[in-house]
């Protein structure tokens, strides 16, 4: 396991090598979750390209840090981390909460940021009342309370099946999350709107969204690729909020497709 001390927090990471004459990815996971959920695809991308998952503040195993914080915060993390491992740009594909660091990163840090994967996220996620009866219900009744409606936001019909054995693992995840850096990230998210700053954003973009997203759906994560200049939009069939899991193979796909249309665009006369 990597662990390294950025803004006096520990965070857990994973560094994969890649060819040196290839772009490096930076995987950014979603609320209540690990870098874990994202193996299928770097499995399928390992060796072709530099890779970076690891776990945000308050989740995994990571520290979770001095509460309240910000995606600010969240985002100068990433930016410690890829300045710590002398990245000096990549391409951040962010889940959820994930696509907010991501565009978080971007706004204070475009230097670092080749191209954005804005997957199953928004400029603006959700609501302050929604989000503070989640927190007030997680204060009082603690994660186990929510998981039930969660799972149903995060996962197609199909994988909730109680026989698939790999829903009661991401079930587990959940649980066992820090509770404390649960509301923190909760809280970060409410208070969070790159509304304005999503037109802003002048590196190749690509939106993603699975068709039964019930956390952010697919007409929301239109909504924000329509505001950043020359998006791409894309929708994965048989897919609820974490592609990653449910469509890997599909997810890795438009990833490589769109990685490679950028570079194209960075080569073109």
């Amino acid at each position: 396991m990597q662990f390294a001390r950025i803004n006096d927090i520990a965070i857990h990471y994973q560094l994969i090598g890649g060819p040196a004459d290839k772009p490096v990815i930076v995987f950014s996971n979603s609320l209540g979750t690990d870098f874990r959920i994202w193996r299928d695809v770097i499995v399928r991308l390992a060796g072709d390209f530099g890779i970076i998952v690891y776990d945000k503040r308050g989740h995994g195993l990571s520290d979770v840090g001095q509460v309240p914080y910000s995606i600010e915060d969240h985002a100068s993390d990433l930016a410690g981390l890829l300045e710590l491992l002398s990245v000096k740009t990549a391409f951040i594909c962010g889940l959820s909460v994930g696509g907010l660091v991501a565009q978080a990163l971007y706004k204070a840090r475009p230097d670092l940021v080749q191209g954005l994967i804005l997957c199953d996220t928004a400029h603006k996620i959700g609501t302050t009342e929604g989000w503070n009866a989640r927190i007030a219900t997680v204060e009082t009744k603690g994660i186990e309370s929510i998981v039930d409606g969660i799972m149903k936001l995060w996962f197609t019909p199909a994988f909730r099946r109680p026989e698939n054995t790999p829903y009661h693992g991401y079930h587990n995840m959940l649980v066992r999350q820090p509770v404390e850096g649960y509301i923190a990230t909760c809280e970060a998210i409410r208070d969070a709107d790159y509304t304005n700053a999503a037109g802003k954003i002048r590196v190749p973009t690509l939106c993603v969204v699975g068709d039964q997203d019930g956390s952010t759906p697919p007409d929301l994560v239109k909504s924000t690729a329509n505001l950043i200049p020359g998006a791409h939009f894309e929708i994965i069939r048989d897919a609820g909020h974490i592609p990653c899991v449910e469509q890997p193979e599909a997810l890795t796909a438009l990833i490589r497709a769109f990685i490679d249309t950028a570079l194209q665009g960075e080569t073109s006369p």
